[in-house]
């Protein structure tokens, strides 16, 4: 599971909040924990413009940030190199605290007003899930750093295993406030953090019905609900967006050519185990499946940071695409690709059999389908 993680910089209007005053500007008073360095990047959005700011932190981890703001605003604070963040909703007059420990980002407490205190209050309801989470966060991201497909394979799977499960806990417990809260704004972000991501269009159309009153108005809400829009149009059952690719050797590749056959379309990464091991079990399951009935065909999506290289594409016996313009491609917005590696069985029909189909479930799956 290779994922890219973001803090979207939210333009928040027309919902007011009551709070402590502190004059004209905003300021934010923190206490961070294990710090790598003596600074703290911070980001918001300034009359329509990202303004980008350095906060020095003292050896302890204090420190203080002003900022003259007239609208509610949200800062992202980065910690250690953008290795983690922590997002602060302030405005005009506000004094915001902010507590946590860098290593541990999703239990950063910020108070100060209604919404941040609503987000405070749901972490620390939660705390057990969020730290668990947190530590296997870590665990995850230090062993990608060793990048040996032998190293410790069995004890990562299951690590993932307990991460999907945690996600899946929290995840119910977000809709449950969002239930009991539907008029907050704090609801919003609750859905934007827990349901933006998730691979269930269903899901985050059920919680966004729960909302109510002026929240319901938003900018913010209107660009909920344009994204619940977006994701169902690639939902399990729909028909196949259409795409055009270009392959390694420069030949075009269309949707249509797959017609009354079945497609395992998958996207991954050169640089991961995880992408590397699901390469392989895919050719294991291409060595199973019916060929004149299947087809795979691999789009190979890298981080901005890294170039893509194509390092093991010669063994691949199937179609590959090395599609340049990595997560801006048409065919991860169209099909709504959240991380890698990431497979979509797709059936003779053109419509949507399974999302995020495990690789190596993928031959099961297409031999119970046609016996259907």
């Amino acid at each position: 599971m290779v994922r890219f993680c973001k803090i979207a910089v939210y333009l928040l209007v027309l919902y007011s909040v009551v709070s402590c005053k502190n004059g004209d500007g905003m300021l934010i008073r923190g206490e961070i924990s294990n710090l790598e360095n003596p600074y703290i990047l911070v980001t918001f959005l300034s009359a329509d413009t990202l303004a980008i700011d350095t906060i020095t932190v003292d050896g302890k981890g204090k420190f203080n940030y002003k900022s003259q703001i007239d609208t509610l605003t949200s800062f992202s604070l980065y910690l250690n190199n953008y290795e983690s963040a922590a997002v602060v909703f302030a405005d005009k007059g506000q004094t915001l605290k902010v507590k946590g420990d860098a290593l541990l980002p999703d239990l950063i407490e910020v108070n100060g007003n209604e919404i941040n205190n609503d987000l405070t209050l749901f972490k620390t309801e939660n705390r057990e899930l969020l730290a668990q989470r947190g530590q296997l966060l870590l665990n995850l991201s230090m062993e990608s750093q060793w990048d040996t497909i032998g190293n410790k394979s069995v004890i990562r799977h299951d690590e993932i295993a307990k991460l999907q499960l945690l996600n899946h806990e929290l995840i119910s417990q977000a809709e449950e406030f969002i239930k009991k809260n539907p008029a907050r704004f704090s609801s919003l972000i609750l859905i934007n953090n827990f349901f933006i991501n998730s691979d269930n269009p269903q899901a985050l159309e059920r919680v966004l019905a729960y909302l109510q009153g002026n929240v319901t108005h938003t900018p913010f809400a209107a660009r909920l609900r344009s994204y619940s829009e977006k994701i169902n149009r690639s939902a399990e059952g729909v028909r196949m967006p259409y795409f055009m690719l270009k392959d390694k050797e420069g030949g075009n590749i269309y949707s249509h050519e797959f017609n009354g056959k079945y497609l395992l379309l998958s996207f991954v990464s050169t640089a991961g185990i995880e992408s590397r091991e699901t390469i392989d079990l895919l050719k294991e399951a291409y060595r199973q499946v019916n060929r004149d009935s299947v087809e795979f065909l691999t789009v190979y999506i890298d981080s901005d940071i890294y170039p893509v290289e194509y390092v093991e594409n010669d063994s691949i016996p199937w179609r590959v695409v090395p599609e340049k313009r990595s997560w801006g491609s048409d065919i991860v917005e169209a099909y709504n690709v959240q991380y890698i590696p990431f497979n979509i069985l797709i059936t003779p029909d053109g419509h949507i059999k399974v999302r995020n189909i495990p690789a190596q479930g993928v031959a099961n799956a297409i031999r119970n389908s046609s016996e259907e």
